[in-house]
């Protein structure tokens, strides 16, 4: 028995294909308009890497900061941190002290009852490989912004951060090495601004004073973790569906 297909039929089928498909490309670039992301691009020092105890790849976090209001949103955190996937340990610390910090105001916020913050866009994904790695925030155009990464390579020793202090005699517990570097960059999401940000500190924690921002002094390799760092606001790609 065969099946005969009227061209007419044919010319129908072709005509609604067309006519999803431009619906589905038109809706895609709606989705974009008058918006703009905050893209934060890094290269991951892989001879850094390979040096360290562990060798494996740096634990980091990467967020925004509303200057008026003091809110804050994570963007990106390595799945360790944001997981707390510690072999063991239920949390540590000392790895993204600053983070851990905004994280527990951010988890707060988005528990209050009168929360007014903006929408949580944190993503946790497995610890990129040495080489290049970004991840995108979608913010208002115009709106002002800080930025800011947090990045420890665990086992990184130098002679001023040991494994063990022969002379305190106090070992390493956490195997931190050097202490977690914070970067900061201000940013006006317009597209076409790029800025490069400037190391803030290192992040110690303290178990009476909380978490200090110190100067970077007697860190050696850690500040080359990312060999490459720049923030960048671009227009958003136009997707059917956007993947959180």
């Amino acid at each position: 028995m065969q099946l005969r297909i009227s061209k007419r039929t044919i010319f129908y089928a072709l005509a609604i294909g067309i006519l999803l498909t431009g619906g589905l490309i038109l809706f895609a670039f709606s989705r974009t308009w008058n918006k703009t992301d905050i893209e934060f691009r890094i290269h991951i020092n892989e001879k850094l890497v390979q040096e360290s105890t562990f060798g494996e790849p740096p634990t980091f976090a990467i967020w925004l900061e509303d200057p008026n209001t003091g809110v804050t949103r994570t963007v990106f955190v390595t799945n360790r941190a944001g997981q707390g996937d510690w072999e063991g340990k239920t949390a540590v610390p000392v790895a993204l002290p600053k983070w851990f910090e905004v994280n527990e105001a951010e988890k707060k916020l988005k528990n209050s009852p009168d929360n007014t913050g903006p929408e949580q866009l944190a993503i946790s994904g497995a610890t990129p490989k040495p080489g290049y790695f970004s991840a995108r925030a979608r913010v208002s155009p115009g709106s002002k912004w800080i930025c800011w990464i947090e990045v420890n390579l665990a086992g990184d020793f130098n002679d001023t951060f040991k494994e063990y202090d022969e002379v305190a005699k106090t070992s390493d517990d956490f195997k931190t090495g050097q202490p977690a570097l914070l970067y900061k960059a201000a940013i006006t999401a317009m597209e076409g601004d790029q800025v490069k940000p400037d190391i803030a500190g290192i992040c110690i924690l303290d178990p009476e004073k909380g978490v200090m921002v110190q100067p970077d002094e007697g860190i050696t390799t850690a500040k080359d973790i990312f060999d490459e760092i720049s923030i960048v606001v671009v227009k958003p790609k136009p997707r059917i569906i956007e993947w959180h």
